[in-house]
């Protein structure tokens, strides 16, 4: 069981069926994560993308604090009849889901997004890793501004992929960070 951090429904606990395929962020790491997110974003303002979502975790949080536009993507019927029913009984009206394979869906999705987060399977092989952030990067689904943020174990390495900052470790859990270059150019 997990609760939201904070915003409308701070507090509030999420229990989702036992027989979701997932592994929900902790508690622990999300604080700390949006923490992160709140002193770079106005989180009311963000467009969120939220991949390999689950039981919709952090998009609830990403709700509850305000965000306008939230697209949750998981590959798994049952997390997503979850976050809907969710969404719903939470009136979070700014979650859209879609069912769809996540590398499916970056090869095909358009737009852009303030924050991509992506929580995927911890055993995933390091080159589907890369994948998502190659992706989101030749695919321009970033915001010039923006950030990609991958969560992986803390065994995970991703700082040899282009466009990594930094990674932030919160006990067994790590954050990935990956933002487009610098412009040389004057504005």
């Amino acid at each position: 069981m997990t609760r939201i951090i904070s915003g409308k429904h701070k507090g509030r606990r999420i229990k989702a069926p036992k027989k979701l395929p997932t592994r929900p962020t902790t508690d622990m790491a999300k604080e700390a994560l949006f923490n992160i997110i709140r002193s770079q974003f106005h989180i009311s303002s963000l467009k969120v993308l939220d991949l390999f979502s689950g039981t919709g975790n952090i998009s609830y949080e990403f709700a509850s604090r305000g965000s306008q536009q939230i697209v949750s993507v998981d590959a798994n019927y049952h997390c997503i009849k979850f976050i809907n029913t969710t969404a719903k009984e939470f009136e979070y009206d700014s979650i859209q889901t879609i069912k769809s394979d996540v590398f499916k869906y970056l090869e095909r999705a358009s737009g852009s997004y303030d924050i991509i987060f992506a929580d995927p399977p911890y055993d995933m092989s390091i080159e589907l890793f890369e994948k998502i952030a190659t992706l989101v990067f030749q695919n321009e689904l970033l915001d010039i501004d923006g950030t990609l943020i991958i969560e992986h174990s803390k065994h995970t390495k991703m700082d040899h992929v282009p466009n990594y900052v930094e990674t932030r470790h919160y006990g067994g859990n790590a954050f990935s960070f990956f933002v487009w270059p610098e412009s040389d150019e004057e504005e």
